[in-house]
């Protein structure tokens, strides 16, 4: 796959060693780390906030892909970034205000990425699809790790993919292991955020079999 990128999340990582996970995921040469923020608002779950990545950001070259599951991301935005993201995705059903989102991040020349619900029709970010840099195709319901793929947000990726050509990147989050990996990605994403598929036992060899498993015929 054409620009394929591993994002492994750290809400599933060791948080009583989580810069030593983060480096491992480093030197086995991932080009991501997705950073899942909750406020127990806009899913019922609360994670960690600018604090957490600001640490590892002084330690980590990797490209930080925070996702805001917060309601109202545009009262945060600047101070996420400020603290070391490289992106920012929001959620559109999270914002009355998604131009004003998208202007935020793009004002401080980060990436945006806009993310969409597992309920939520492509047709509810049409209008933006050729303002920002990345869809994120949730395929679980925002706030539990661990939850099982969804595969009828299959063809809403296959969708973006037809509509924004090859050269965007589509990301999808939730329920993806090696077993599954090939076939979201030939459905047309090209970022693929794992959680307990990479941090749940050896993370070294986790990345390699995942990554493996997208090149297989």
């Amino acid at each position: 796959m054409k620009n394929f990128k591993l994002a492994p999340s750290i809400l599933s990582a060791d948080f009583t060693k989580l810069g030593e996970d983060v480096a491992v995921c480093e030197k086995a040469g991932v080009p991501w780390l997705h950073i899942d923020v909750m406020d127990g608002i806009f899913v019922p779950n609360i994670s960690f906030g600018t604090v957490i990545y600001e640490k590892l950001r002084k330690q980590s070259e990797l490209f930080f892909d925070v996702h805001l599951m917060i309601t109202e991301p545009e009262r945060y935005i600047e101070r996420f970034i400020a603290s070391g993201a490289d992106s920012v995705t929001f959620h559109i059903e999270a914002t009355k205000k998604p131009m004003e989102c998208i202007e935020l991040i793009k004002k401080h020349g980060k990436k945006v990425g806009v993310s969409i619900c597992p309920e939520t029709s492509v047709d509810v970010i049409r209008e933006y699809l050729d303002k920002v840099d990345m869809v994120l195709v949730m395929s679980v319901h925002p706030g539990y790790g661990g939850q099982s793929y969804i595969e009828d947000v299959n063809p809403k990726i296959t969708e973006i993919r037809k509509i924004m050509g090859n050269d965007f990147d589509i990301q999808v989050d939730g329920g993806i292991y090696k077993e599954n990996i090939k076939s979201v990605v030939d459905c047309g994403a090209n970022v693929i955020v794992a959680g307990t598929a990479v941090f749940k036992g050896d993370i070294k060899e986790n990345i390699k079999n995942l990554e493996a498993a997208v090149c297989v015929q």
